[in-house]
């Protein structure tokens, strides 16, 4: 699934860049790319239950603006000047137990090759989904895909674009699209569309010239260490039979280390408190019988991709208390963590067992 690869993940770097470009006095405003793709998919059938869904070609339509990074931040040099931008993206699946769907976008584009007349770029991005007509035991219960309106949408894509005029560039592509509630909702084996696409692009400026061709310097924090101290909050569905929200929460110590440029390591500790499992538990459990634990804990080890102010955060965790095993002894968390201050951070994170979303997390933190 493309919530394992986190597409989730890189791209609000793009967001994130609109605030580390403050504008300055003596830096050129960085050009626009506008763009219009038409779209045309299928729908995987990545599950044996959603094979009665595969009967139709969704159609859609694209429309996105971009910012080319300049050099106006150190982090572009560093990625080769990607674009950052942000999406509408509209989908008509041909079939009226899934309807239509409606979605918004924010991406970074990085540049795979570049010349005065071509580019091939690699796009990955985030960002949320509507749709109008989802599961309903009553109504519409073949909809097994789609359970809730909200959903978080994925998407990876390569591009190749082809001046077929000084400003104007035709592009062709092929991508990834994916629609799920990160299990907030259930059931929600979620929707997966391989897309192809054409469209024309505008280019404010091209070919593309940066500000500065001069080597940036190296961040002081490269080298050094931190200490970080977090916690979050998280909501998830049972079943599809009890439709309650129940809380998730945990707290977590981290160390962690700037090694390069790009990068941090980091190594740490975590406690979860997932009341779902106690009801699951219940329910399942014999009168009188006396019930395990339903806390966890593990220790974890991670990545984090820095874009200025954001990182795309990758973890792999394994439980070393877990009295009640409802799950495998390992765990994954892709997200995406903003540095608000020199000190406070938050992030979203998408916490998996398995390659299956398990929940959302909504994070705070302190960087010492």
């Amino acid at each position: 699934m493309m919530i394992r690869y986190g597409l989730l993940v890189a791209m609000l770097a793009g967001g994130a860049s609109c605030r580390a470009q403050q504008p300055t006095a003596s830096a050129a405003r960085p050009p626009l790319i506008v763009g219009a793709y038409a779209q045309g998919s299928f729908i995987i059938a990545h599950t044996p239950s959603v094979k009665h869904l595969v009967v139709s070609h969704p159609t859609g339509l694209e429309l996105n603006v971009q910012r080319q990074t300049n050099g106006r931040e150190p982090w572009h040099a560093w990625y080769k000047y990607p674009k950052v931008g942000m999406a509408l993206v509209y989908y008509d699946y041909h079939n009226p137990v899934l309807g239509k769907s409606y979605g918004a976008t924010i991406y970074i584009n990085k540049p795979v090759y570049r010349t005065a007349r071509q580019e091939v770029n690699f796009r990955i991005g985030t960002g949320i989904g509507i749709f109008p007509i989802r599961y309903d035991q009553e109504t519409n219960h073949k909809n097994n895909i789609v359970s809730s309106r909200l959903n978080a949408t994925l998407q990876a894509r390569l591009e190749y674009d082809v001046a077929i005029a000084p400003h104007y560039g035709l592009l062709l592509g092929v991508g990834l699209n994916h629609y799920s509630n990160g299990a907030t909702t259930k059931p929600n084996f979620g929707i997966n569309l391989p897309t192809a696409f054409v469209g024309l692009n505008y280019h404010q400026q091209r070919p593309f010239r940066p500000l500065s061709t001069t080597p940036t310097a190296e961040p002081a924090e490269i080298g050094h260490n931190f200490l970080d101290l977090s916690t979050s909050l998280g909501f998830k569905q049972r079943n599809e039979s009890d439709r309650r929200k129940y809380a998730v929460q945990s707290v977590s110590v981290a160390v962690g280390r700037r090694v390069n440029r790009k990068s941090n390591l980091v190594l740490g500790a975590e406690g979860f408190y997932d009341r779902s499992l106690l009801v699951q538990l219940r329910d399942t459990s014999r009168t009188g019988e006396q019930l395990p634990d339903v806390k966890k804990a593990g220790v974890f080890f991670g990545h984090e991709l820095l874009f200025g102010r954001l990182a795309f955060v990758s973890h792999l965790g394994f439980y070393v208390y877990n009295p009640y095993k409802s799950n495998k002894f390992y765990y994954e968390r892709l997200g995406l963590k903003y540095r608000l201050t020199d000190h406070l951070w938050s992030s979203v994170d998408l916490k998996i067992h398995r390659g299956a979303a398990d929940v959302v997390e909504l994070k705070v933190g302190l960087k010492l």
